[in-house]
């Protein structure tokens, strides 16, 4: 064996499960992890490599077009695509997308090789999705995501540009003409549901689902709110988040903060400037307190401190969007829980609660605005660039046309 010369090992890519071997920063592809096949092939990398390391070149984004199968295409695209698809280091939903659309193609095609990927076998694929009863608008993004491996292929020189121009072609589902089930549009969330809600939420996510429901704010920008970020000064508070859903293209969000916002938010500004305002330490410590208060019988010296010296999973120092609605739903379930409970003690049948998520309080308050002040007055509040994404926000006020009808009709 050459002399200095060691062994790379055998190892799988945790985004497709593909097995590769990378020397010199620069990887083979051997297909799906533990295989036979994928074995036999690092065998005999290991033993032409052992042989004349110089000889080998690995698949690498240099490799030509027609050498690069689908999976590894894919795989090579993942990488990519879990570096540039992220936010404050962290990555985006768009990564977990790209992730189910990698699943979906390379479990139909994944040795093929990416020149001969074609329209054909992109409609193969948005009919297995809508035979699969996923919603249209999901697989109009499934397919989309493909699209773009592609074209990301031809623009590293790993694809043909004729595979891109070709499967352009394919175009999404339309209403009415596909099987695919309509996914169901976010519609306003009534204030009697939100109100039988609250009792049933931790106090600080309370006061979160009031401060969203008076500024129509994000789930994300109620999360990340801090004092640095609020402008005091005038009359009506001016809240700009650190980051928010379109800052990548450049744009400035301006959240409003009224007088009866600002009467919730005040003592939660009582605090160091860069430390967020909810806090499910805080909250957590806060149900605590109020636990023990409540309690009838005398605490009994063992039970003064029973938490554990070193706990699996501690509280955050705020609140992500996940666990604000996770939160949400939790209240929601043990209120139908005790609706439940009480229905059957007078022999009744329990009136529950539906189900609801933060993002609904954005589109009642956008409604309510739209309602009262008009289009454009919504389009400031929410933050949109352009009218027509206030209208899937603003629910439509048909209170309107049946009073003019009425005189009119």
């Amino acid at each position: 064996m050459t002399t200095g010369f060691s062994i790379p090992k055998y190892r799988r890519h945790k985004g497709s499960g593909q097995a590769f071997v990378q020397v010199k920063g620069c990887r083979r592809y051997l297909g799906k992890y533990g295989t036979p096949q994928s074995k036999e092939l690092y065998a005999r990398f290991i033993a032409e490599l052992a042989v004349k390391p110089a000889a080998i070149s690995p698949q690498t984004p240099t490799a030509k077009p027609t050498d690069f199968t689908i999976v590894e295409l894919a795989a090579v695209y993942l990488d990519f695509a879990e570096t540039y698809y992220q936010k404050d280091g962290q990555p985006t939903r768009s990564v977990e997308e790209v992730r189910v659309a990698i699943r979906i193609l390379t479990s139909l095609y994944g040795r093929t090789p990416a020149a001969e990927f074609g329209p054909l076998r992109l409609l193969a694929i948005q009919a297995t999705l809508a035979k699969e009863r996923r919603a249209r608008s999901y697989v109009n993004k499934l397919v989309g995501y493909i699209k773009r491996i592609f074209k990301w292929g031809v623009s590293r020189e790993l694809v043909p540009a004729s595979v891109h121009t070709s499967i352009s072609t394919v175009e999404g589902l339309r209403k009415g003409r596909t099987t695919a089930p309509e996914s169901e549009p976010v519609k306003p969330v009534a204030d009697d549901i939100v109100e039988a809600t609250l009792p049933h939420l931790p106090s600080v996510v309370a006061d979160m689902v009031r401060f969203q429901r008076l500024t129509g704010c994000r789930p994300g920008e109620v999360c990340q709110l801090r004092p640095m970020d609020v402008d005091r000064s005038g009359e009506v508070w001016e809240y700009r988040p650190a980051s928010h859903k379109t800052d990548y293209r450049g744009r400035e969000r301006v959240i409003f903060i009224g007088p009866k916002a600002q009467a919730l938010l005040c003592s939660y500004l009582l605090r160091d400037a860069a430390t967020y305002c909810f806090s499910p330490a805080e909250s957590v410590k806060k149900r605590r307190g109020e636990q023990r208060a409540c309690r009838k019988t005398k605490v009994q010296p063992s039970q003064q401190n029973r938490r554990k010296q070193r706990p699996k999973k501690v509280p955050g120092d705020h609140y992500t969007r996940n666990s604000y609605c996770q939160a949400i739903t939790r209240a929601i379930r043990n209120a139908n829980r005790q609706r439940t409970k009480d229905a059957r003690k007078t022999a009744t049948e329990p009136i529950l609660l539906p189900r609801w998520h933060a993002n609904q309080l954005r589109h009642t308050r956008a409604t309510e605005i739209r309602r009262n002040y008009g289009l454009e007055a919504a389009q400031v509040i929410l933050g949109h660039a352009k009218a027509d994404v206030t209208q899937v926000y603003a629910e439509r006020d048909n209170a309107l046309a049946v009073e003019v009808m009425k005189k009119i009709g």
